[in-house]
C-alpha cells in the first residue's frame, strides 16, 4: 500500500517535470508562472508545492529533464560508433538533422537557460555550467581514448578542442534558430567536420 503511494507520488513529480520542461524551454524561468505550470499539469498550487518547494526547484528538475532528452537522442547515435572522431562527427550530424526539429520544443536547453540565467539566476547558471563541464569532460575522455588507440594525434589539446567544439556548435544552433533555416548550421557543420578531421593521427 505504502509503495503504491510512493509510486503515485513519483509519477506525479515526473509528470510535473516533463510538462514543465517544455514550458521553461519555450518561455524561460521569468516568463513561466506557477499558473502556467498549473494549467499544463492540471494540478492545483498545493499539488505542485506538495512535490516541489519552489518554482526554482521545478525549473532545475525541468532543465535536467530537457537536457536528458537531448543527451538520450545523441547517445543513440554515438553508442553504436567505435571510432572516437566518428563519435564527434555523429554529434554534428545529429544537430544538423534536428536543428529545426529539436528533441525539446523551444530548442537547445543549454543555450536557452544560459541566456535566461546569465545575470538573473545564479543557481540556474551553475546548473548549466555543470552540464557544460560534463560535456567538456566527455569530449576530453573520448579524445584521450582515441589517442591511446592511435586514432587521434598525441599533440592535440583535448581540453581546448572541447571548448572550441561546444562553442562553434552552439553558435551554429543560435544562428540557425535566429534565421529559421539550415544554411548557417551547414557552414558551421562543414567547419567542425574539418576541425575533427584535422585531429586524425
Amino acid at each position: 500500500m505504502e509503495n503504491n503511494v510512493v509510486s503515485k507520488s513519483d509519477l506525479t513529480r515526473q509528470m510535473i517535470v516533463e510538462k514543465s520542461a517544455t514550458l521553461f524551454n519555450l518561455q524561460g524561468f521569468s516568463g513561466t508562472s506557477m499558473k502556467d505550470i498549473m494549467d499544463a499539469t492540471g494540478l492545483s498550487k498545493g499539488g505542485l508545492y506538495g512535490n516541489f518547494k519552489t518554482k526554482e526547484d521545478i525549473a532545475l528538475a525541468a532543465y535536467d529533464q530537457a537536457v536528458e532528452m537531448v543527451w538520450e537522442e545523441v547517445k543513440k547515435r554515438t553508442k553504436v560508433i567505435d571510432h572516437s572522431l566518428d563519435k564527434l562527427k555523429a554529434v554534428v550530424y545529429f544537430y544538423k538533422e534536428r536543428i529545426l526539429d529539436p528533441p525539446v520544443e523551444g530548442g537547445c536547453p543549454i543555450q536557452n537557460t544560459t541566456i535566461e540565467a546569465d545575470d538573473g539566476n545564479p543557481v540556474l547558471r551553475k546548473k548549466v555550467q555543470q552540464t557544460v563541464d560534463n560535456w567538456r569532460a566527455n569530449i576530453v575522455a573520448n579524445l584521450e581514448k582515441g589517442m591511446k588507440r592511435g586514432e587521434v594525434r598525441l599533440d592535440v589539446n583535448a581540453a581546448d578542442f572541447a571548448i572550441q567544439f561546444i562553442g562553434i556548435l552552439e553558435g551554429g544552433i543560435m544562428l540557425s534558430r535566429l534565421y529559421k533555416e539550415l544554411h548557417c548550421f551547414d557552414v558551421i557543420a562543414r567547419q567542425l567536420i574539418k576541425l575533427i578531421d584535422d585531429l586524425k593521427a
